[in-house]
């Protein structure tokens, strides 16, 4: 593996567009912005240190956050950012430092430690605000999708609790007891129906229906304590069948939902399986998870995203077993972007593939195009 650390290269926020079909980084010079399936550089700006930029698909509109370093790029300053015209649309100031952003196309979700605002993004209008418990890492998950917009976040600061919302309609959703221990990731699937989270610990990540907020996978990711840095389902528009996670320990883990559903349909048909909550059998099954050992660097903060899933079914009538190719981009704060494929056989053995691999401070500027 070329990666190497390097204190120099590093990058202070990553994020995919809701799309998947571009990325961007945040560094102590500037932002960039970048295509996901090329590889080239679409805009870039050096203007100072930033902690957040976050893409509107693949709009000209960025939100960004200054890093602080710079007293014209303070933390507390949400700026609308047009790509093409190089202007600001829009400035907002809050008066604590801003954790995260999100963004559909419909509306803006500005988290701060102890209270999250919510937008219309058309009309820059504050719709409401939420009272949360101390979110210091600025900790939430967020679903584009206008039909199942949800934006979850930390319910408790002791254990491991989700408080959904309803950004659309505005109103609380319900709460989530995921874990014993406090949250360090969770993810919305893109239709919004279900969420992955991951506790401190790190040793299993859960998967719920947000509709009725029940347990619908649990899955071991390692005997050890380990930090979870990104959680990402694959696109599928209905049930998400892959859910990837990355960690401190350099692995990157694949989960294999549509394989549980078969095993399961299986598992209920013997007399043992009937009496084996789901939710506790899945934990402990290996078959539906893959990993790949040393990935990326152990101890460097990763962000990944499952770029597409290939599905290939057998027609042989004997033996509909069947095979499937997942894609997947990583983003790493020491500076560099991988893809990896992971091919599961109809007899679920796995291989992994290396893609691409490339420096995201190597690229040249003269490939920039107008976003």
């Amino acid at each position: 593996m070329a990666i190497q650390s390097s204190s120099a290269s590093s990058i202070l926020c990553a994020s995919f567009s809701q799309d998947n079909r571009g990325f961007s980084i945040g560094t102590k010079d500037g932002f960039k912005i970048f295509d996901s399936e090329s590889g080239r550089l679409c805009y870039e700006r050096s203007i100072g240190a930033f902690s957040i930029v976050e893409m509107l698909y693949g709009s000209s509109l960025l939100a960004v956050v200054g890093a602080g370093e710079q007293p014209s790029l303070s933390p507390r300053r949400l700026c609308l950012f047009n790509t093409r015209t190089g202007a600001a649309i829009k400035e907002m100031n809050f008066l604590t430092s801003i954790l995260a952003v999100r963004v559909n196309r419909k509306r803006l979700i500005v988290i701060l430690q102890e209270k999250t605002y919510i937008y219309d993004l058309n009309k820059l209008k504050m719709l409401d605000a939420i009272d949360t418990v101390p979110n210091t890492k600025g900790l939430c998950a967020f679903s584009p999708s206008l039909d199942g917009c949800y934006l979850a976040l930390p319910a408790s600061t002791t254990k491991g609790s989700v408080l959904v919302y309803n950004v659309m309609e505005r109103h609380s959703h319900g709460q989530i007891d995921a874990h014993r221990s406090p949250l360090a990731a969770m993810v919305l699937s893109s239709n919004g129906m279900y969420i992955a989270t991951a506790s401190e610990q790190g040793t299993i990540i859960r998967v719920h229906l947000v509709s009725q907020a029940t347990e619908s996978y649990s899955f071991r990711r390692g005997t050890y304590p380990s930090t979870i840095y990104s959680l990402s389902f694959g696109p599928s528009l209905r049930l998400p069948d892959i859910l990837i996670a990355t960690s401190s320990s350099g692995s990157v883990h694949v989960f294999c939902l549509g394989l549980l559903i078969n095993q399961r349909s299986q598992r209920s048909n013997s007399l043992l399986g009937s009496m084996i909550p789901d939710s506790i059998s899945d934990a402990f099954e290996s078959a539906h998870h893959h990993v790949r050992h040393n990935a990326v660097p152990a101890g460097v903060k990763s962000c990944a995203m499952i770029h597409s899933v290939e599905i290939v079914t057998s027609t042989s009538p004997t033996s509909p077993a069947t095979a499937s190719r997942v894609s997947m981009f990583i983003i790493t704060y020491n500076g560099y972007f991988q893809e990896y494929s992971l091919s599961i056989s109809q007899m679920n053995e796995p291989s992994w593939s290396l893609e691409r691999e490339f420096n995201l401070f190597r690229t040249a500027s003269d490939t920039m195009i107008d976003s």
